[in-house]
């Protein structure tokens, strides 16, 4: 029994490390709707293997976050809409200055208003140390990205 667990603990971390070089290469080229739908896969898959849903937990989990992902990339859409990396961030007038410093904060309440909303959600669907385990995760798989976009 310790052989096998050995076995899958080390497959696990060679898939881990497999999907991380993708993110990477993915990441390196540019970000089209195919290649965030594989860095959303391989967050799904990242955030599976830390939090160890039970099927019926995956079940009722998983279309809420994919629903909240949803939710924050239409926000985020906004704002680049208007900010994005062809504009001028060296504003001619304090106006434009504090419009961009006001569209940020807004962003970022709207941001933190669907966490609150989506985190009370899965309260009611996961124990709480799951739903902290899932946050947590997140942050370690940005990590890991940012890491391999530093390692290569």
């Amino acid at each position: 029994m310790i052989k096998r667990v050995s076995i899958l603990n080390i497959y696990s971390k060679f898939i881990l490390l497999m999907a991380f070089i993708v993110c990477f290469i993915c990441i390196s080229n540019g970000q089209t709707d195919a290649k965030r739908d594989k860095i959303d896969a391989l967050r799904t898959a990242f955030i599976n293997n830390r939090v160890n849903f039970t099927s019926k937990e995956a079940q009722a989990f998983w279309p809420l976050y994919n629903e909240m992902n949803d939710k924050l990339d239409a926000v985020r859409k906004t704002f680049r809409l208007k900010y994005n990396s062809s504009t001028n961030y060296n504003f001619q007038t304090d106006k434009e200055a504090d419009e961009y410093l006001n569209a940020e904060l807004t962003l970022k309440q709207k941001e933190y208003e669907l966490y609150k909303v989506y985190y009370d959600k899965f309260k009611k669907i996961l124990p709480v140390k799951q739903v902290a385990a899932v946050r947590r995760a997140e942050e370690d798989f940005k990590k890991e990205i940012i890491k391999s976009i530093k390692d290569n």
